[in-house]
């Protein structure tokens, strides 16, 4: 199977676009070699004039483009999930509307998709225009997401990949509705030995305001992330409050020994915490091997 000569769908989620979708579109097709591939934009509840934008693309390229519309905003997640349900094809391209992801290589993406289960499109390329202030809250959430999957993650959120719609529908329960979107199916895939990849891309300013909230959607971030940790990798995501647990509970009862000279409640107490946590991410394990 040739990837290149396969079809694919192109996810575009859109939530108040109206000076940017049309561009994207428009450099998309300008910029992938011809192949058979369809683009589904999803008004997610736009409130300005996005609907007119669309109605000039779909004007534009009737045979290329169709739409689906949600009555009101469900979220980035509930974008894409729909129209993921709407595609015919088996490989699913996204990329977002404002125009920060080179998608003139969405097609070497869905090259690399020959053997692969999904492709990321990392923002690590040599030109990559970056907010500095979300740069410091995923650093850190990189480096959790990387503990949990077990190998290095260099783009946690990446809004351009590439994957396969029967494996992505298989965590539909478990994908967020909102802007987490990306981190739980990277991690869903990961934590699960599918094969994932990642490809180094640019990453420029977006074209009109960005929807990001950075504290309220870090704090989003954190909690969706300890949520999927405890689902896909429990044992991972408890071990190292249980070593600090265990490590408390030695040395407390080390004192105890040498210098009261008595077994303390507090030992006795730290003990029987980091045994509960790892009995707890022991069984967490074992449900999640058996669903």
């Amino acid at each position: 199977m040739n990837c290149l000569s396969s079809q694919f769908t192109i996810v575009i989620p859109c939530y108040n676009e109206q000076d940017a979708v049309e561009l994207t579109i428009d450099a998309i097709i300008a910029a992938i070699p011809t192949m058979t591939f369809e683009i589904i934009i999803v008004n997610d509840g736009s409130s300005d004039a996005t609907a007119d934008a669309i109605t000039r693309v779909l004007a534009k390229y009737p045979l290329m483009v169709k739409s689906v519309a949600h009555d009101v905003n469900r979220g980035y997640g509930a974008a894409l999930k729909t129209g993921i349900m709407a595609a015919r094809t088996e490989l699913i391209a996204i990329t977002d509307a404002d125009g920060t992801y080179p998608n003139e290589r969405l097609h070497e993406l869905v090259q690399e998709c020959f053997d692969a289960d999904m492709v990321v499109g990392a923002r690590t390329g040599d030109k990559v225009d970056y907010s500095k202030l979300r740069a410091l809250p995923k650093f850190f959430l990189r480096h959790w997401v990387s503990w949990l999957a077990g190998r290095a993650v260099p783009d946690i959120n990446s809004g351009m990949r590439v994957f396969r719609k029967s494996v992505a529908e298989k965590y539909f329960r478990v994908l967020s509705d909102k802007f987490s979107f990306t981190i739980t199916i990277t991690l869903a895939l990961m934590t699960n030995y599918h094969r994932v990849k990642f490809v180094p891309i640019n990453y420029r300013q977006r074209i009109g305001k960005s929807k990001i909230k950075p504290i309220r959607d870090t704090w989003r971030f954190i909690i969706l992330i300890l949520r999927t940790g405890t689902y896909f990798a429990p044992v991972r995501a408890f071990s190292p409050i249980f070593g600090i647990l265990f490590v408390f509970s030695v040395i407390s009862l080390f004192f105890d020994i040498f210098v009261l000279r008595n077994l303390t409640d507090k030992t006795i107490l730290l003990f029987l915490f980091s045994l509960n946590i790892a009995m707890f991410a022991l069984l967490a394990d074992m449900i999640d091997k058996r669903l």
